[in-house]
């Protein structure tokens, strides 16, 4: 199994990193968790064109990790020899979201369709949305997914998703704080990638910016380095690997970050930019 690191950025802008996304490959499967901003390039950049990718995950509809979600739609219908049906599994509230997303581009579809003869006779976009819930088990070939209560709270539903694959488990959380579920999740997990914040660097941001009281309500609801750091040493993880950095890790300043997780544990930590991939 190999986990890409395909943006470890935030809602915040940034020139280096895209915005929050994961893919996994395993069993020839690639799967895409989440779809932050610029994560088609990002796929190129990691090997896989869009056509390969087989299933969409989300963990929850925060606009940073859903934006992207009509490019990845429209680039693999356009790009693919044979139009083939996408399958999105999100929380409740995802069809929804898709409705409206599929109605925004009915009109470049309709473009589409007019000029490619090719594209009429598949029948247009296909998108096959499965709203899912924490409990629900599956497999998509041979890697078996399981679904993962998380708490982003205001943000609910959010959840997170447990890849099992010959013998090798991968754990992705999502945005979320210290939970039962997510303990759940990452028990003995050979790979658990979270989402984090510096609540020490937020809070120093805070008075520098015209939304600080806003910024500083991203504390409420994200793990802190060193809440992923003992989420790991609790569920007995083996790798712990960073993502979703707020704010964005400065040149050179990575082992400080792995200072602060390394404090509680004692595991292999992760951290890197865009396109930072672990396998096992």
């Amino acid at each position: 199994m190999k986990i890409t690191l395909l943006g470890t950025g935030s809602p915040l802008p940034s020139v280096t990193c895209a915005g929050p996304s994961t893919l996994v490959q395993a069993d020839n499967q690639f799967i895409l968790v989440d779809a932050g901003r610029s994560v088609v390039p990002r796929l190129l950049g990691a090997g896989v064109p869009l056509p390969f990718v087989g299933a969409v995950f989300l963990t929850h509809l925060h606009s940073d990790h859903i934006c992207d979600l009509n490019d990845v739609i429209t680039t693999r219908w356009i790009s693919s020899p044979a139009a083939t049906t996408l399958p999105i599994y999100g929380p409740i509230g995802t069809k929804k979201m898709i409705d409206g997303l599929l109605a925004m581009l009915s009109q470049d579809e309709s473009y589409r369709l007019n000029h490619h003869s090719d594209l009429r006779a598949a029948g247009g976009m296909k998108v096959e949305v499965h709203e899912i819930e924490a409990g629900h088990t599956f497999s998509i070939g041979e890697v078996k997914i399981s679904v993962h209560a998380t708490d982003h709270r205001p943000v609910a539903p959010t959840i997170g998703f447990r890849f099992e694959h010959g013998g090798v488990v991968a754990a992705l959380a999502g945005d979320t704080i210290p939970c039962e579920g997510l303990y759940e999740m990452c028990q003995d997990a050979d790979f658990y990638v979270q989402t984090v914040i510096r609540e020490d660097q937020v809070r120093a941001l805070a008075p520098l910016v015209p939304t600080g009281e806003r910024f500083l309500d991203i504390i409420d609801y994200h793990s802190t380095v060193q809440q992923a750091a003992q989420t790991a040493t609790k569920c007995n993880v083996k790798s712990l690997v960073l993502t979703h950095f707020v704010p964005a890790i400065q040149p050179g300043a990575e082992g400080e970050w792995h200072a602060m997780a390394a404090e509680h544990f004692s595991g292999e930590i992760v951290i890197g930019p865009d396109l930072t991939f672990v396998e096992k």
